[in-house]
């Protein structure tokens, strides 16, 4: 973010709301998200803070029209905001509004419209995931990351657990990483990095002769 801890936002989510108040996007809200290109800004403005529209064009490859153009459609739906305590005229800021957001809009996925805009939004979302942490995996062979090869983590197990009992865990894991972004959300210091928190819980399929 271009202030390290600047107002971030309480998390992504892509189940049912794990907080009272939570956005859940509703079709017009997941309509407008459902492009690459705004996914990826909606990213950047979530993981590194405020960004103008020439600092997403430089970061993203793109002109600064194509991110203006985009900037207000995702702002026409108040899935981002105008900075007001900063910038121009000229030179306008935008931030992701503090606060959880939910995809899973059950109403949503009633409708074709809302199923198509929701699955393109989850796959651009975990694309980006994805080369995020692939990036990272690749970058931990060298040097300059090994400060932070022990603190964090990349995991994967597997145990037995009831619908209860997967929803007490996820509980229990949320509330641990609430616990982190409300302590650390506005840090700064020459070694603060914006750091993402994924958690997954979720059954394995069915593959069938399962005891």
């Amino acid at each position: 973010m271009e202030k390290p801890g600047s107002d971030p936002v309480e998390g992504t989510r892509f189940i049912e709301a794990p907080h009272a108040d939570d956005r859940v996007l509703d079709t017009g809200a997941l309509r407008a998200l459902a492009h690459p290109l705004r996914v990826q800004i909606y990213d950047i403005l979530s993981q590194y803070g405020p960004q103008t529209a020439s600092s997403l064009a430089e970061k993203l490859g793109e002109s600064t029209g194509s991110t203006s153009y985009h900037l207000r459609a995702l702002a026409k739906q108040d899935l981002i905001q105008e900075c007001t305590d900063r910038g121009t005229g000229r030179e306008r800021w935008w931030e992701r509004p503090v606060g959880g957001v939910s995809f899973a809009n059950a109403d949503a996925m009633k409708t074709p419209a809302g199923r198509a805009a929701t699955q393109i939004v989850m796959n651009e979302f975990f694309r980006n995931r994805q080369e995020q942490l692939m990036r990272f995996i690749h970058d931990g062979l060298s040097s300059s990351a090994v400060p932070w090869q022990s603190g964090s983590l990349i995991s994967t197990a597997t145990t037995r657990l009831t619908p209860e009992q997967s929803q007490e865990l996820s509980a229990k894991i949320m509330a641990l990483i609430d616990d982190a972004v409300d302590t650390y959300r506005n840090q700064t210091g020459e070694d603060v990095r914006p750091v993402t928190i994924r958690a997954d819980v979720f059954p394995l399929p069915d593959l069938g002769g399962q005891p």
